[in-house]
């Protein structure tokens, strides 16, 4: 039923970054800071109706300083092979941060931009509004880029992300937002026990740096088969090989259907907290905080740990600029991107 703001820290360029609390009836309660569209805190409750923190951060400002927790990833999320890509007869090259290949957009990601607060509202169902403006070259990409974001906190308990684009150059584009979760509530708990369950009956095909081959797997009798409920920790530690390389899931899941639907639904038995994840979009990433900094701090000064959260990115196949059989396009001028992911929390 309402926002608050406050001032949550200064950037080294000394450009104050304010927190914006969404909160509704029922006290299910977003924080929000525009420093990379991020999601500071998600407060939902359990079946005692004890609300917890379920997203894996910082306390400070600092904190996300070099880091994506929670945060919106552009201009591309996930990987683009080669750290290039063609359009016409041109070639872009992008900052190879992950290997030969680019990660989450390179050497400018929308998670360590300063977004502009464009509107607030109100009421029953609170909601902020965030802007920017990507210009043509950022990271290697071509065109200006006009974005909005909205964050909306509804009265059944949901997190809405709104994602809109345009562009005055054809240009790559997939958001997502990079929010660890964690439904215990504990930072310090390790979220094996978590149940999940994955509406999609194959993967993109990957070698081993995580670049799509172009071909789907099908999860059927395999330990990515999530389509019947089961705890995350079930499989993870399996012999697969590309499970021991990455230490954990770090797959793409296609999600079956198409337009807004179900994607996955995650239950923490202990506590009776419920996640669904919802989608417009073709692909899920599945990623189990697999390789974590020790000797960084998270909130209440938990260390960061393996296996202590997971991500549900929302997304465009990895490596899509590629591959012609993958559900997507370049955003071209003239059109307009908008997409929609909502996470919705109840209890059992």
């Amino acid at each position: 039923m309402s926002i608050e703001k406050k001032v949550f820290g200064t950037l080294p360029d000394g450009r104050e970054v304010d927190l914006y609390i969404l909160k509704n009836a029922a006290g299910f309660t977003v924080e929000v800071i525009p420093y990379g569209c991020r999601l500071a805190k998600v407060l939902a409750p359990d079946r005692n109706g004890r609300f917890g923190d379920v997203v894996i951060g910082h306390d400070t400002l600092e904190g996300y300083l070099s880091d994506v927790h929670g945060s919106l990833i552009g201009r591309v999320a996930n990987r683009i092979g080669g750290a290039s890509f063609t359009i016409g007869e041109k070639e872009y090259h992008l900052l190879k941060n992950d290997g030969e290949n680019c990660l989450h957009g390179g050497s400018v990601n929308y998670g360590h931009v300063l977004w502009n607060v464009a509107a607030t509202k109100d009421g029953d169902e609170p909601s902020i509004t965030f802007t920017y403006v990507s210009p043509d070259g950022e990271s290697g990409f071509p065109g200006t880029v006009e974005m909005t974001v909205t964050y909306f906190v509804t009265a059944d308990n949901s997190l809405v992300l709104d994602y809109q684009a345009t562009t005055d150059a054809e240009t790559p584009l997939n958001l997502t937002n990079h929010a660890y979760f964690n439904l215990s509530g504990d930072h310090s708990h390790k979220m094996l026990d978590t149940v999940l369950q994955i509406n999609a009956n194959m993967v993109t095909a990957v070698s081993d740096d995580l670049i799509p081959t172009g071909e789907f797997m099908d999860v059927a009798g395999t330990h990515l088969d999530f389509r019947a409920p089961k705890t995350i920790g079930q499989d993870i530690f399996c012999d697969d090989h590309l499970m021991q390389v990455c230490g954990g899931y770090d797959h793409n899941f296609v999600i079956s259907g198409t337009g807004m639907r179900k994607a996955a639904e995650a239950w923490e038995p202990a506590c009776g907290r419920v996640m669904e994840c919802f989608t417009d979009l073709p692909g899920m990433q599945l990623y189990t905080a697999n390789s974590m900094p020790r000797d960084v701090l998270g909130k209440n000064g938990v260390p960061m740990m393996e296996h202590n959260s997971f991500c549900l990115e929302t997304q465009y196949y990895p490596d899509s600029v590629h591959h012609a059989n993958f559900p997507y396009e370049n955003l071209k001028p003239g059109q307009k991107f908008h997409s929609q992911t909502v996470y919705r929390f109840s209890v059992r």
